[in-house]
C-alpha cells in the first residue's frame, strides 16, 4: 500500500544520509519529491540515484534568497506542498572555548534560522492536512561535549516544534520532530577528524549505546514516513526519539 500517493514532499538536505534515504522511501510510497543540497555534485549523484522524476535543487539553507527561490520553484512546478521535511544541518564539533564567532554564526544560520524561515516561507504552499517534520537530535537534551552550539540549536528546534504544533494546527498542519541518536551517515566524515580519531569516537558511541550499534538512515526514514502520512494524523507537536536507547542513559 502506497501511503503518500498524490502527495508532494520537500526534503531539505536530501542529497545524502537521512534525507536521501527518506526521499527513496517517499518515492516508493507514491510521493512527488523535491530534494535540496548545497553541493552540486552530491545533488546530481542523488538525482541520478533517485531517478529523473525527482526535482533536485541546489539551495543553501542558511540564505533567505535561496529559501525564497526554492518555494517559488515548487509553486511553479506543483502549486502546493503536502510534506515538508526540514532536515538540512551542519555540525562543526569543537571544544567550547575554541568555538569561533564564524562557527557560531554558521551553525545558527543553518540549524535554526534556516529551519525557521524554511517553514515560514513554505506556509503559503502547505495544503490542509500537511505534515511538517523537523530533524532535531538527542544532543538537544543530553550534554554533548564539543557540540555546544549544535545542541543549543537543536534544543531551539524542539521548542519551535511545540509552538508550531499549536500555532499551525488550526490550519490543518501538523508539526512534529524526529530526534536521531548516532546514525551511520556521511556526516561523520565531515567532522574533519583524523581517521583514527573518527573511528575511536564511533567505537565509544557504539559501546555506550544500549543497542550496541549505530542506527541506519533507513530507520529514520521509516519514522519520517509515519509522521508524513495519515498513520500519524493525531500526532502533533511531538518529538520522536530514534536512538537505540542512548538518551535513557
Amino acid at each position: 500500500m502506497k501511503k503518500l500517493s498524490g502527495k508532494t514532499a520537500l526534503i531539505t538536505g536530501g542529497s545524502s544520509g537521512i534525507g536521501l534515504a527518506t526521499a527513496k522511501l517517499f518515492l516508493e510510497h507514491g510521493a512527488r519529491v523535491v530534494i535540496t543540497g548545497r553541493d552540486a555534485t552530491a545533488l546530481e549523484q542523488a538525482r541520478n540515484e533517485l531517478g529523473n522524476d525527482v526535482l533536485a535543487l541546489q539551495s543553501d539553507a542558511s540564505k533567505m534568497a535561496d529559501i525564497e527561490t526554492l518555494m517559488t520553484t515548487i509553486k511553479e512546478h506543483w502549486g502546493r506542498m503536502d510534506i515538508l521535511f526540514v532536515n538540512a544541518a551542519v555540525t562543526r564539533p569543537a571544544p567550547f572555548e575554541l568555538v569561533t564567532e564564524a562557527q557560531f554564526d554558521e551553525a545558527l544560520a543553518v540549524n535554526f534560522k534556516g529551519v525557521f524561515f524554511t517553514v515560514q516561507k513554505a506556509l503559503p504552499l502547505l495544503a490542509p492536512g500537511a505534515s511538517v517534520i523537523l530533524t532535531t537530535s538527542i544532543a538537544n537534551q543530553m550534554g554533548s561535549p564539543n557540540f555546544s552550539v549544535y545542541g543549543a540549536c537543536k534544543a531551539a528546534l524542539r521548542s519551535l516544534v511545540q509552538t508550531l504544533g499549536l500555532e499551525l494546527i488550526d490550519r490543518g498542519i501538523r508539526t512534529n520532530a524526529i530526534s536521531p541518536g548516532p546514525i551511520t551517515t556521511p556526516l561523520w566524515g565531515k567532522f574533519g577528524l583524523p581517521e583514527a580519531a573518527e573511528q575511536a569516537v564511533k567505537a565509544e558511541a557504539q559501546r555506550k549505546s544500549p543497542a550496541k550499534r549505530f542506527g541506519e538512515s533507513d530507520e529514520i526514514a521509516r519514522v519520517a514516513l509515519f509522521l508524513a502520512c495519515e498513520d500519524a494524523s493525531y500526532v502533533v507537536g511531538h518529538e520522536i526519539v530514534v536512538d537505540g536507547g542512548m538518551s535513557l542513559l
